[in-house]
């Protein structure tokens, strides 16, 4: 399976295709992710790629798997990427 692209690797190619600097484009990344933090408590939404959500989680039962024991796992919020159609057609084949 091929290597995921490295920062590095996505700055040089957005410079590149939009004819920016290196340093012009690993602002824009940089700001971009501050913003999807700052954004991601009311959904962060990228078109085309997906959404970024907060999630609660109900507390559950566990079991410990070192000693099979019984636990609560307390309830927490949860950090989402919901993927968009277009994304999932562009990636994945169709089934039919």
């Amino acid at each position: 399976m091929a290597k995921s692209m490295t920062k590095a690797q996505i700055v040089d190619h957005m410079a590149k295709k939009l004819e920016v600097t290196k340093k012009m484009s690993a602002q824009f990344l940089d700001e971009f992710v501050t913003l999807a933090y700052k954004e991601a408590k009311k959904d962060f939404v990228i078109p085309g790629l997906g959404k970024l959500t907060v999630s609660s989680r109900k507390k559950r039962k566990g079991r410990n798997p070192a000693t099979g024991q019984e636990i609560v796992i307390p309830a927490k919020k949860v950090l989402k990427f919901r993927i968009a159609k277009a994304a999932k057609d562009a990636v994945l084949p169709s089934k039919k």
